[in-house]
């Protein structure tokens, strides 16, 4: 799990390292980073059931060899076709693994460990996403040739974890035969009572999934206005602050209510976005460093009210095509805005871009934060 998905961010910090080899625009970045994720929803909406139905072992075999093919993609690639190609496989790749590693440990891990098995999963999966940027940083500012050399410590792990799993002895996993409908999306909206709850929920995925893909996808071209520190390591360090922030504030806040903390979290994003705003002008790297933990505190929070309020609003028939419906509003986050933001800068620079991403999201942060705090369904259950 580990090594799957440190392939995902580890290219983040080499992104304006592709701009300037190429003469690609801001828009180029902003596809490269949307392809990616198409490819990781796609392997939610079709690849998803799958280690359910056919067992985890061959569905993680089928993650590790793809995680390969793409990153192998991604190290050859010559241009921007290529370049989207390998990330496209490798959010496949992404999306398999979780899924099929997660089902992995859920069978794997002795019963007496069961109740610390969601953190557990958490802490591992957190580990290799913030593992990526930093790995992609200090190769992409140190390493010679670096749009190749990055590559290659996912390759090798990639490869030794493949060759390990090949040898492990692992408890029959074998599943049902596959249909063809298990690769149809499955997709659910609650009922009409719940509808602008969930409506709301969902707010709380895409502000949190679009405010990390800015970091993610264009913080390489616009970190030097804003800090006096440059090159990769800056945006692998930043990028990789936000996703260890996130999950040591979920740890921190699990007895937090619900409604609190899903308005907090939207009111910690919509601050964090009006001093990056601010440090446009500014340029202070405290200021910077200020809005990073606020990302950090207002992602995790989000994150952990999204999903306490998908389990609460879910019936016993609609938990699994709800979660994958708030899974994909918060995937369109991390590729609709990015988009906006890529053709903004392209037509009138990088400053307006970001100052028309922040606006809108600390309008939609605080307006959503107002009426979450204050719905029925999310205040505690009286006795």
């Amino acid at each position: 799990m580990v090594v799957g998905v440190m392939g995902t961010a580890l290219i983040s910090p080499l992104y304006a390292l592709y701009q300037d080899a190429w003469q690609l625009k801001a828009s180029d970045i902003s596809l490269i980073y949307v392809i990616y994720m198409a490819g990781a929803l796609c392997g939610l909406l079709f690849l998803g059931r799958l280690p359910d139905r056919l067992g985890f072992r061959p569905m993680l075999r089928l993650g590790l060899i793809l995680a390969l093919l793409g990153t192998l993609i991604t190290l050859a690639a010559w241009d921007l076709v290529s370049l989207c190609a390998g990330r496209f496989v490798v959010g496949i790749a992404s999306s398999l693994l979780t899924t099929s590693a997660t089902l992995g440990l859920a069978r794997l891990v002795p019963a007496h460990r069961k109740p610390r098995l969601a953190m557990i999963t958490s802490i591992v999966m957190v580990f290799g996403f913030g593992l990526g940027p930093l790995v992609g940083g200090l190769f992409g500012q140190w390493v010679p040739h670096p749009l190749i050399t990055t590559y290659l410590p996912t390759l090798v792990l990639c490869s030794l974890a493949l060759g390990i799993f090949l040898r492990l002895e692992l408890p029959d996993d074998a599943g049902q035969p596959f249909q063809w409908r298990d690769a149809l999306p499955r997709l659910t909206w609650p009922a009409p009572s719940a509808s602008f709850a969930f409506i709301l929920t969902s707010c709380l995925a895409f502000l949190a999934f679009a405010s990390f893909g800015l970091y993610a996808s264009l913080s390489p071209l616009f970190l030097d206005q804003l800090v006096p520190w440059h090159g990769p390591v800056a945006s692998g360090t930043a990028i990789a602050a936000i996703l260890f922030g996130s999950a040591f504030t979920q740890i921190l806040s699990g007895r937090l209510s619900t409604h609190w903390g899903g308005s907090l979290g939207l009111v910690a994003l919509g601050v964090s976005n009006l001093l990056l705003m601010a440090n446009l002008w500014a340029g202070s790297a405290s200021l910077f460093a200020l809005g990073v933990a606020l990302t950090a505190i207002g992602h995790g929070l989000s994150q952990l009210a999204g999903m306490n309020m998908v389990g609460r609003i879910a019936t016993p028939d609609t938990r699994a095509g709800l979660f994958s419906s708030y899974l994909v509003i918060g995937y369109i986050g991390s590729m609709v805005p990015m988009m906006g933001i890529g053709w903004i800068a392209d037509h009138w620079g990088m400053s307006a871009a970001l100052c028309t991403f922040c606006t809108f999201a600390t309008l939609i942060a605080v307006t959503v934060a107002v009426l979450f705090q204050r719905h029925p369904l999310m205040q505690p259950p009286r006795e």
